[in-house]
């Protein structure tokens, strides 16, 4: 038996599906353009918007690209997220049926046909467990229309087979998005699938008035509803100091407990003299010098010691230097969190600003902020007219 069938047996059952069973929950899939569109935090969102008027909502991610080991299985990273966050009562294989590891696509073309069943019987039974009992159900997708065509089971594809309803997410102005979404809606359509509208996401907020009327103009041309424009949030790209450090293959000296959630709002070189640094000892700032910069440290911890609250983020220190022995003594009794890496100032810098921020379960701070989303930004009453014939 290859790896591809040993990971997709169902030895519980030896009768296939080819559709799920469950004819009555009402289906939403959430597809974006491109990568990083916002396309699972508008899954958190809209979860979080459907459950203040029913608590009957599942969720599942059928093909997951992003995993963890849960239990002894691969599981998604959203679903993990998502299961955390709103405690779903759905078992958590039944939230991620399917996880792309790095032989995945090669094991499904040794064999497509029978490699292609087991795909297809493994996600309906999933999709039937996690929408067992439900009004709604949200089904994240793994990107624009085509992606998993490799494997016959492209979003558009999934989509069509658990006969659910997409709303395609964009970020951006108006010619890209909406040039995408055309795109998308021509796989889609061509698949047999309804498109319930369009959210442009990452909108600058000075500029939603004008996008939203434009796009919204743009996208009736193509009968496709819009749902509403999401004004960019800076806090929902902003890493925290744990996220930074696995970025960067750091290595904690200080602070780790109290300063690992810290989140950055901004990132200072400490290549000025100390003197000049002192402005910056603010809360969200992250100091990145190398560790014979005895000056900047010391300047932090005297700010440290007269301040009640933490007065930075926290520091990083570049090339591996450590700094004097009896300066580390004193930075052991601050609250100050500081990593050590092999990379130096520029190139952390650089790395930190680039940063793609996923989303975590311990984003507290976060997620009040992704539940707004939808709830003042988008038309929900459309997404349920979308329904109606069903009710």
């Amino acid at each position: 038996m290859s790896s591809f069938q040993h990971f997709f047996s169902e030895p519980e059952d030896t009768e296939l599906l080819t559709a799920p069973r469950n004819r009555s929950t009402k289906r939403i899939f959430i597809a974006a353009t491109r990568m990083n569109d916002g396309k699972t935090t508008t899954s958190l969102a809209l979860f979080s918007a459907l459950r203040s008027f029913t608590n009957r909502v599942g969720f599942i991610k059928p093909v997951g690209q992003r995993f963890v080991e849960v239990e002894g299985h691969q599981i998604d990273e959203d679903s993990v997220l998502l299961n955390q966050i709103f405690d779903v009562g759905i078992p958590i294989r039944a939230m991620s049926p399917i996880a792309v590891h790095h032989n995945f696509t090669r094991d499904f073309l040794d064999d497509p046909t029978v490699n292609h069943s087991e795909l297809i019987n493994r996600m309906c039974r999933a999709f039937d467990r996690a929408a067992f009992d439900k009004d709604y159900i949200v089904i994240e997708g793994t990107g624009h229309a085509g992606v998993g065509a490799v494997f016959n089971l492209s979003n558009a594809d999934v989509a069509r087979r658990l006969n659910a309803k997409v709303i395609i997410v964009a970020s951006g102005g108006i010619g890209r998005p909406v040039d995408e979404i055309a795109l998308n809606k021509a796989v889609f359509e061509q698949a047999g699938v309804e498109i319930i509208g369009a959210i442009i996401n990452k909108v600058v907020p000075d500029k939603i008035e004008m996008i939203e009327k434009y796009c919204r103009i743009a996208l009736a041309r193509m009968d496709i509803p819009l749902l509403g424009c999401i004004p960019h949030e800076l806090k929902l790209t902003q890493p925290n100091l744990e996220q930074i450090v696995a970025e960067l293959n750091g290595r904690w000296l200080n602070g780790r407990e109290t300063g690992a959630n810290n989140r950055i709002d901004q990132v200072v070189i400490g290549a000025m003299a100390a003197k000049g640094l002192v402005e910056h000892l603010t809360q969200g700032k992250l100091i990145i010098a190398p560790g014979d910069r005895e000056d900047i440290i010391l300047a932090a911890v005297a700010a440290e010691g007269v301040e009640k609250e933490p007065v930075i983020a926290g520091i990083i220190l570049t090339r591996n230097v450590l700094p004097h022995p009896r300066l580390m003594e004193m930075i052991a009794k601050t609250r100050i969190p500081v990593v050590i890496c092999a990379d130096d100032s520029y190139v952390v810098a650089s790395k930190v600003n680039n940063m793609t921020v996923k989303t975590q379960p311990g984003d507290e701070d976060k997620i009040p902020i992704i539940k707004d989303l939808i709830i003042k930004n988008i038309d929900l009453k459309v997404i349920q007219n979308a329904f109606d014939s069903q009710s």
